[in-house]
């Protein structure tokens, strides 16, 4: 069955326009996500393109042949802009231009001016080219994006292959030929029609997904991220902390809970004000990341509380790395020497058992005589397990 070629005309025109308005509407939305507004602009720009290609055989050649091609050689660019700026890239102007002003200066040639099969050829291949980059932008950010980039992928990938293929196949048919449905490559004609239309849809739908999904995770991870340290919250501990303590027993490794406790805090805020207890808390945070391993489990889970929890640790070595925190933090220059002291308790789940609402308990106690034995200390809370009786 033939495609009716004006039908699919006016149909993309329409298709064009609305998605790129609802992107850029979705854009509004969220102005943070620039690369909605590049993708809205690459739509609304095919629209465009689409109505000033239509114009051919009406006595105004140069409309169609030179400005309708370079309008949707920008919008191939701004589809690349769109995923460049997504993976985090700077737009490049240069890059974004270049299509459009090659073509400009390849019709000051008459030879290529005149020759439909030759501008169909350059122009294909200008539009797989700016697919090939596009698809390079997100292979070569395919890690660093922590989003399902793969569906986009693909379909760049088919988009920029069908034009390759077209370079090659297509020789081009007239506008007027097109519209009564007549002529050898009217058949390409009318499926580039449809590809265009199913692409702009597809990478349409595909990005907002794109953009949702990593929207989702900057709320996640500042609802389980402390706004001022920029080191894990209460949330993020408990959460992470559970994950920590099952994968020590399922490998029968000893956790050990580090519950840290800055000294004379209030006093500090109250002689220095609170910029300078804030400084504390984030150079606090920093002898945490610095001292910890990457496996292990630290947060701020209160005001001048903080809580560490270290896997295949047993109570030895959380002492020694206990005691590597107090002395770091200690001898920071950020006050005078004597002004900066934490106090930490220390227990383990060689006694205590995998459980971490008895874990921050009983540390709690031992942060407690910490505290009550003259604070900038660590004390540990040694248990012995309940001996077995024989019956």
């Amino acid at each position: 069955m033939a495609l009716h070629i004006p039908t699919l005309l006016v149909v993309s025109v329409f298709i064009f326009s609305l998605m790129g308005l609802l992107t850029f509407h979705a854009w509004l939305r969220e102005r943070r996500e620039r690369p909605l507004a590049y993708l809205g602009g690459m739509m609304l720009l095919a629209a465009i393109g689409m109505v000033l290609v239509s114009w051919r055989d009406q006595g105004v050649d140069f409309v169609p042949k030179i400005l309708g091609n370079m309008v949707l050689l920008l919008s191939a660019a701004l589809n690349w802009t769109a995923m460049r700026v997504f993976a985090g890239r700077a737009p490049h102007a240069l890059g974004l231009l270049a299509g459009a002003g090659l073509w400009l200066a390849l019709c000051m040639i008459p030879a290529f001016y005149h020759s439909m099969t030759v501008r169909v050829t350059v122009y294909s291949l200008l539009v797989g080219g700016y697919g090939a980059v596009t698809v390079l932008e997100f292979w070569r950010s395919r890690q660093s994006l922590e989003v399902a980039c793969t569906p986009a992928l693909v379909l760049t990938v088919l988009h920029t292959v069908f034009y390759i293929v077209r370079s090659i196949t297509d020789q081009g048919v007239g506008m007027s030929q097109a519209l009564k449905g007549q002529g050898v490559g009217v058949p390409f004609f009318s499926f580039m029609l449809f590809e265009a239309m199913v692409y702009v849809i597809g990478i349409a739908y595909v990005t907002l997904a794109m953009v949702k999904e990593r929207v989702e995770l900057r709320f996640k991870a500042a609802a389980f991220c402390d706004a001022l340290t920029g080191i894990g919250n209460r949330r993020a501990f408990m959460v992470h902390g559970d994950h920590l303590l099952l994968k020590g027993r399922d490998q029968d490794k000893p956790v050990a809970l580090l519950l840290c406790d800055l000294d004379n805090f209030k006093r500090l805020n109250d002689a220095f004000g609170h910029q300078t207890g804030d400084q504390a808390l984030i150079a606090f945070s920093q002898v945490l990341s610095q001292t910890l391993r990457k496996d292990d489990v630290f947060a701020r889970i209160g005001g001048e509380e903080f809580a560490c929890l270290l896997i295949d640790t047993d109570e030895e070595e959380a002492v020694q790395a206990a005691e590597r925190i107090r002395e770091s933090f200690a001898h920071l220059p950020l006050l005078a020497p004597g002004l900066l002291s934490v106090s930490i308790g220390v227990v383990t789940s060689q006694a205590l058992g995998y459980d971490l609402s008895r874990l921050l308990s009983q540390a709690d106690e031992a942060l407690y005589d910490a505290k009550d034995k003259g604070r900038n200390r660590v004390h540990t809370r040694s248990w012995r397990a309940p001996a077995r009786q024989l019956g």
